[in-house]
């Protein structure tokens, strides 16, 4: 490992864990994700209320992926000497704006541009959440506290699409947005009063970036973050008409399986830290081999529901800690600029996830759901590869 990757830490180690924070940075997580994904169980009552179409409408989640993936790389140059509960305050004052904005919203546009708010809001919190978690636990702890953050994704992604369906059934789509509103106000209460003032430390510049890309250990851990969520969203993104096509799942029994997963991934995230602590490096290596495998063996089953009911749990609960191991690493493995390694890890997990959902509707044109299976499969294994040429250095290694 070169030299640079070596380098001091810029962010002191406190002496003992500070977990209230570190559960508001969670809450808030959830907030950001839960409001990321709500458009999907609401987007037909959004596109009939404002006279538009559903693909239309559906431009309002691509506004927020790529404002998050712009503002995660600018965020460490651009607030460089701002205090880090500033700009978490001020993320999580933008998450509660937009969902505002959209509840009072006359027309498109206008949700459009909060949904481009949201975006800041989760390009800033993402892209400073690991150098936050090194900030406020001593670094033997960092595997937990960034378990604890992740499982607001977890639950976001088991609450997001049945609660909003239920409560719009009920309050309207709007009104869903409110209770999202007044969710992030709680929030931002929440981190005004847990969180510590935290100095930007060294500051951070645009070609910082440049500087971290020209590291082979950067670029390698990029491209396999790239392969291994682009991979997963290669056929999570299309599993609805998989379980309708090849498992001819009714639309009941499919909303049992999306909770089963949702659920699973749950667990995979409070059980992740313990994999952490037993292996880091192996558990990086094992979590997209394993989901690779799995996902290659619905070519077989996936007629049979039991079989692929099964198979996808356990492909959730494998690839829940992805997330989380995938943070640790950029933690320990480029300490020096924790920040801008962050901005990088945002990027590269959107545009990923951005590119494979895209290509997985290509592939599902052409060549239906084995083509997905085949090419998510291989990306995930793919991504498991690469990370085995990623070398880990002292410091990384004491953590393992």
């Amino acid at each position: 490992m070169s030299q640079t990757i070596l380098a001091a830490p810029i962010v002191a180690e406190p002496s003992k864990p500070m977990w209230l924070p570190i559960f508001s940075v969670s809450f808030v997580v959830m907030n950001l994700i839960t409001s990321e994904f709500l458009p999907v169980s609401l987007l037909t009552p959004i596109a009939h209320d404002l006279a538009v179409s559903e693909g239309t409408a559906g431009q309002m989640i691509t506004a927020t992926s790529i404002a998050a993936v712009i503002t995660s790389l600018l965020t460490a140059s651009a607030a460089r000497r701002l205090d880090r509960k500033v700009l978490l305050l001020g993320a999580s004052a933008a998450l509660t704006l937009s969902n505002l904005l959209v509840a009072l919203a006359p027309h498109l546009i206008v949700i459009v541009l909060a949904r481009l708010l949201l975006g800041l809001a989760m390009g800033v919190f993402w892209s400073l959440s690991n150098a936050t978690a090194l900030r406020l636990v001593p670094r033997h702890m960092l595997p937990k506290a960034l378990s604890i953050i992740a499982s607001g994704v977890a639950i976001a992604n088991v609450m997001s699409a049945p609660l909003g369906s239920l409560l719009g059934a009920a309050l309207g789509w709007r009104g869903v947005f409110i209770i999202a509103a007044l969710l992030g106000l709680v929030g931002f209460i929440w981190q005004w009063a847990s969180l510590p003032s935290m100095s930007a430390g060294r500051p951070a510049e645009l070609k910082t970036l440049v500087r971290l890309l020209a590291r082979h250990q950067v670029r390698a851990g990029m491209l396999a973050m790239m392969f291994t969520f682009g991979g997963f969203m290669l056929f999570f993104a299309y599993l609805r008409p998989f379980l309708e096509q090849v498992t001819h799942l009714v639309v009941a029994q499919i909303s049992g399986v999306l909770l089963a997963i949702g659920v699973a991934g749950v667990i995979g995230t409070a059980l992740s830290s313990r994999l952490l602590m037993w292996n880091l490096r192996r558990t990086h290596i094992l979590m997209p081999f394993l989901t690779g495998i799995l996902t290659l063996s619905l070519l077989v089953v996936g007629h049979f529901p039991t079989w692929t009911t099964v198979v996808l749990v356990l492909s959730s609960l494998v690839s829940s800690v992805t997330p989380v191991v995938w943070g640790n690493w950029v933690a320990l493995a480029v300490p020096d600029e924790p920040e801008s390694a962050g901005g990088l890890q945002v990027a590269a997990i959107q545009f990923g996830m951005t590119l494979g959902a895209a290509l997985g509707g290509l592939i599902f044109d052409y060549s239906g759901s084995a083509g997905l299976l085949l090419g998510s499969g291989a990306a995930l294994i793919l991504g498991s590869l690469l990370i085995t040429t990623l070398n880990e250095s002292s410091r990384t290694r004491k953590a393992l």
